[in-house]
């Protein structure tokens, strides 16, 4: 069985400690079951792995990935829930104390042609998505609508402001908040960015740290010290930055003047729950939106598709996809 692994750290070059290895078929523990994956879905959680972020050596080597859409062994097309905890149905497991991922604390990742899967993780891939579209779902997606609705508590008329648009995460925040009747403003250094933002459904892009036409009332953050400024200044009194990512740097100035002065709140944000991915799969399917896969790539060609991820210029999901 095919399996991409990080067999060591290199912080500096992450795509060094990449193998593509010949791997023994997965154990499946008690309540878990076999996943024919047919599509896993990039994240810069992956790369942050071979970077050695959040792992030990004492768990090499690690198979990647994080997201997936596969067929089990009775034949349902499924979305793969990525959050893997043990709290109890109906509790939010991104809260529990060991809330983790797959390729994460000993458990294989998703970049592999089989995985094992907790039986409760599994939900039906919606019939109008393929499954390279289903598999962007389990964590930009669910990110980007818990960020929406659950944190920022957005409803249709509201308006919000994502930076840096391209990313996935930001590139399905734009996709979902304009389908569930948002104001979307978002920003990016790069004109084509900008102009293919505003094609998804933003009603305009600017360059970082321009003035929008209005204050909004919620910003999505996931780029952190270079737009923090711009965050706080873009925000109605009252209103709310969600943080879940900090990809320019982690220590911005928090400028607490600005904050108590004009009551914002700032909210962090991680994954979501599977109620939520549920609920993200209705609303694709209600609005006849689709997640925006920027390239699909052959599970025995990842490294082609990590040095995508790691070169920056994806727009959209780059995904791993098998037969």
């Amino acid at each position: 069985m095919l399996s991409v692994r990080c067999t060591q750290f290199t912080p500096d070059d992450p795509l060094a400690g990449l193998e593509l290895v010949d791997a023994a078929e997965p154990e499946v523990p008690g309540g878990w079951e076999i996943v024919h994956v047919r599509a896993a879905a990039l994240n810069h959680h992956d790369l942050w792995t071979l970077r050695g972020v959040g792992v030990t050596e004492a768990e090499l080597p690690i198979q990647l990935g994080t997201d997936a859409a596969g067929v089990t062994a009775d034949g349902r097309e499924v979305v793969v829930h990525a959050v893997l905890s043990t709290a109890e149905d109906g509790e939010d497991e991104t809260l529990a104390p060991d809330f983790h991922l797959f390729s994460e604390r000993g458990v294989p990742g998703t970049f592999a042609e089989r995985i094992a899967a907790p039986s409760r993780n599994l939900v039906e891939k919606p019939a109008s998505l393929t499954f390279a579209e289903a598999a962007c779902l389990p964590t930009a997606y669910l990110t980007a609508y818990r960020m929406l609705f659950s944190r920022a508590g957005l409803e249709p008329g509201d308006a919000v402001l994502v930076q840096g648009a391209g990313g996935g995460v930001a590139t399905a925040a734009i996709l979902v908040g304009a389908a569930a009747g948002l104001t979307v403003y978002a920003t990016s250094r790069s004109e084509e960015r900008r102009a293919r933002a505003v094609e998804l459904g933003a009603a305009e892009a600017f360059e970082p740290g321009a003035r929008l036409p209005v204050r909004v009332d919620a910003v999505l953050e996931t780029v952190g010290k270079a737009t923090w400024d711009h965050s706080l200044k873009s925000l109605r009194p009252g209103g709310t930055v969600v943080v879940a990512g900090a990809t320019t740097g982690a220590d911005p100035s928090a400028d607490l003047a600005r904050m108590f002065w004009r009551q914002l709140q700032v909210k962090g944000s991680s994954m979501g729950t599977i109620g939520e991915l549920v609920a993200v799969c209705e609303l694709l399917e209600q609005t006849g939106v689709r997640p925006l896969v920027d390239s699909e790539v052959p599970l025995d060609q990842a490294r082609v598709a990590l040095e995508r991820l790691h070169s920056g210029e994806e727009f959209g999901k780059v995904v791993l996809t098998h037969a």
